[in-house]
Protein backbone atom coordinates (compact mmCIF):
# COMPACT_ATOMS: atom_id res chain seq x y z
CA UNK A 1 0.00 0.00 0.00
CA UNK A 2 2.75 2.41 0.90
CA UNK A 3 4.55 1.97 -2.82
CA UNK A 4 1.14 2.97 -4.19
CA UNK A 5 0.29 5.74 -2.34
CA UNK A 6 3.63 6.99 -2.21
CA UNK A 7 3.58 6.93 -6.35
CA UNK A 8 0.24 8.63 -6.15
CA UNK A 9 1.71 11.05 -4.15
CA UNK A 10 4.54 12.08 -6.31
CA UNK A 11 2.07 12.42 -9.40
CA UNK A 12 -0.30 14.61 -7.34
CA UNK A 13 2.69 16.69 -6.69
CA UNK A 14 4.07 16.93 -9.93
CA UNK A 15 0.98 17.68 -11.75
CA UNK A 16 -0.30 19.89 -8.87
CA UNK A 17 -3.49 18.11 -8.96
CA UNK A 18 -5.98 18.77 -6.64
CA UNK A 19 -8.30 16.71 -3.51
CA UNK A 20 -10.14 15.31 -6.13
CA UNK A 21 -7.77 13.73 -8.60
CA UNK A 22 -5.63 12.19 -5.35
CA UNK A 23 -8.86 10.89 -4.44
CA UNK A 24 -9.55 9.40 -7.79
CA UNK A 25 -6.12 7.93 -8.10
CA UNK A 26 -6.67 6.20 -4.63
CA UNK A 27 -9.62 4.85 -5.49
CA UNK A 28 -8.48 3.19 -8.66
CA UNK A 29 -5.71 1.65 -7.36
CA UNK A 30 -7.68 -0.34 -4.22
CA UNK A 31 -11.28 0.08 -5.33
CA UNK A 32 -12.20 2.55 -2.59
CA UNK A 33 -10.66 5.32 -0.19
CA UNK A 34 -8.75 3.44 2.76
CA UNK A 35 -8.83 5.07 5.94
CA UNK A 36 -4.79 4.81 5.91
CA UNK A 37 -4.57 6.48 2.21
CA UNK A 38 -6.29 9.64 3.65
CA UNK A 39 -3.88 9.74 6.91
CA UNK A 40 -1.04 9.27 5.00
CA UNK A 41 -1.75 12.48 2.49
CA UNK A 42 -3.15 14.53 5.59
CA UNK A 43 0.59 14.29 7.65
CA UNK A 44 2.47 14.44 3.78
CA UNK A 45 0.32 17.30 2.33
CA UNK A 46 -0.33 18.89 5.70
CA UNK A 47 -4.21 19.19 4.86
CA UNK A 48 -6.57 18.28 7.46
CA UNK A 49 -8.35 14.87 6.87
CA UNK A 50 -11.66 16.56 7.39
CA UNK A 51 -10.63 17.84 3.79
CA UNK A 52 -10.42 15.06 2.39
CA UNK A 53 -13.46 13.01 3.56
CA UNK A 54 -15.94 16.49 3.09
CA UNK A 55 -14.50 15.87 -0.45
CA UNK A 56 -15.25 11.81 -0.70
CA UNK A 57 -18.95 12.35 1.05
CA UNK A 58 -19.85 15.21 -1.50
CA UNK A 59 -19.50 13.21 -4.22
CA UNK A 60 -21.35 10.07 -4.73
CA UNK A 61 -18.33 8.42 -6.78
CA UNK A 62 -16.15 7.95 -4.01
CA UNK A 63 -16.32 4.84 -1.69
CA UNK A 64 -14.51 4.84 1.97
CA UNK A 65 -15.22 1.09 2.29
CA UNK A 66 -14.10 -2.15 0.22
CA UNK A 67 -16.52 -3.17 -2.82
CA UNK A 68 -17.05 -6.87 -2.46
CA UNK A 69 -16.39 -9.04 -5.34
CA UNK A 70 -19.59 -8.25 -7.19
CA UNK A 71 -21.73 -5.83 -7.51
CA UNK A 72 -25.52 -5.10 -7.51
CA UNK A 73 -27.05 -1.63 -8.66
CA UNK A 74 -30.75 -1.07 -8.58
CA UNK A 75 -32.24 2.00 -9.64
CA UNK A 76 -34.30 3.55 -8.13
CA UNK A 77 -35.03 6.31 -10.37
CA UNK A 78 -39.17 7.37 -10.92
CA UNK A 79 -39.77 4.96 -13.72
CA UNK A 80 -38.30 2.56 -11.74
CA UNK A 81 -39.51 3.20 -8.57
CA UNK A 82 -42.87 3.47 -10.04
CA UNK A 83 -42.69 0.11 -11.16
CA UNK A 84 -41.76 -1.59 -7.81
CA UNK A 85 -37.67 -0.82 -7.14
CA UNK A 86 -38.10 -0.42 -3.84
CA UNK A 87 -40.00 -3.66 -3.42
CA UNK A 88 -36.67 -4.72 -5.33
CA UNK A 89 -34.27 -3.57 -3.32
CA UNK A 90 -35.60 -4.46 -0.08
CA UNK A 91 -36.17 -8.09 -1.13
CA UNK A 92 -32.11 -7.92 -2.14
CA UNK A 93 -31.03 -6.45 1.20
CA UNK A 94 -33.02 -9.49 2.99
CA UNK A 95 -31.44 -11.79 1.23
CA UNK A 96 -27.89 -10.97 1.51
CA UNK A 97 -28.41 -9.33 5.09
CA UNK A 98 -26.85 -5.63 4.34
CA UNK A 99 -28.31 -2.53 4.54
CA UNK A 100 -28.10 1.45 2.88
CA UNK A 101 -25.27 1.60 5.52
CA UNK A 102 -23.42 -1.56 4.99
CA UNK A 103 -23.95 -2.31 1.85
CA UNK A 104 -21.46 -5.14 1.52
CA UNK A 105 -22.07 -8.80 2.63
CA UNK A 106 -19.94 -9.95 5.66
CA UNK A 107 -18.08 -12.48 3.38
CA UNK A 108 -17.07 -9.70 1.37
CA UNK A 109 -18.33 -11.15 -2.06
CA UNK A 110 -21.25 -8.76 -2.93
CA UNK A 111 -21.99 -5.25 -2.87
CA UNK A 112 -25.28 -3.72 -3.29
CA UNK A 113 -25.71 -0.30 -4.50
CA UNK A 114 -28.81 2.02 -5.01
CA UNK A 115 -28.46 4.72 -7.44
CA UNK A 116 -31.00 7.54 -8.60
CA UNK A 117 -30.89 6.59 -12.33
CA UNK A 118 -29.45 3.97 -14.67
CA UNK A 119 -30.72 5.80 -18.13
CA UNK A 120 -32.35 2.30 -18.93
CA UNK A 121 -36.10 3.73 -17.88
CA UNK A 122 -37.89 1.99 -20.52
CA UNK A 123 -37.00 -1.20 -19.20
CA UNK A 124 -37.97 -0.20 -15.74
CA UNK A 125 -37.67 -1.62 -13.24
CA UNK A 126 -33.45 -2.28 -14.08
CA UNK A 127 -30.81 -4.11 -11.82
CA UNK A 128 -27.48 -4.29 -13.06
CA UNK A 129 -25.32 -7.49 -11.55
CA UNK A 130 -21.51 -7.00 -12.76
CA UNK A 131 -22.66 -4.63 -14.90
CA UNK A 132 -25.32 -7.20 -16.58
CA UNK A 133 -28.01 -5.17 -17.56
CA UNK A 134 -31.50 -6.77 -15.88
CA UNK A 135 -34.48 -4.93 -17.45
CA UNK A 136 -38.32 -5.70 -16.22
CA UNK A 137 -36.94 -7.18 -13.75
CA UNK A 138 -38.33 -9.17 -10.06
CA UNK A 139 -37.52 -9.42 -6.71
CA UNK A 140 -36.99 -13.37 -7.49
CA UNK A 141 -35.36 -13.09 -10.70
CA UNK A 142 -32.70 -10.52 -9.13
CA UNK A 143 -32.25 -13.31 -6.07
CA UNK A 144 -32.06 -15.82 -8.19
CA UNK A 145 -29.63 -13.92 -9.72
CA UNK A 146 -27.15 -13.52 -6.94
CA UNK A 147 -27.37 -17.04 -5.68
CA UNK A 148 -25.79 -17.89 -8.66
CA UNK A 149 -22.94 -15.43 -8.48
CA UNK A 150 -22.53 -17.13 -4.83
CA UNK A 151 -22.30 -20.26 -6.67
CA UNK A 152 -19.08 -19.57 -8.83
Amino acid sequence: MQKTLDNILSRYRESGGNVISLLQETQDAFGYVPREAVQFFSRELGIAASKFYGVATFYAQFRLRPVGKHKVTACCGTACHVRGAERIMSGIQRELHVTDEEDTTTDGQITVEKVACLGFCSFAPVVLVDGAVHGKTTTDAVIKEIKSLRKK
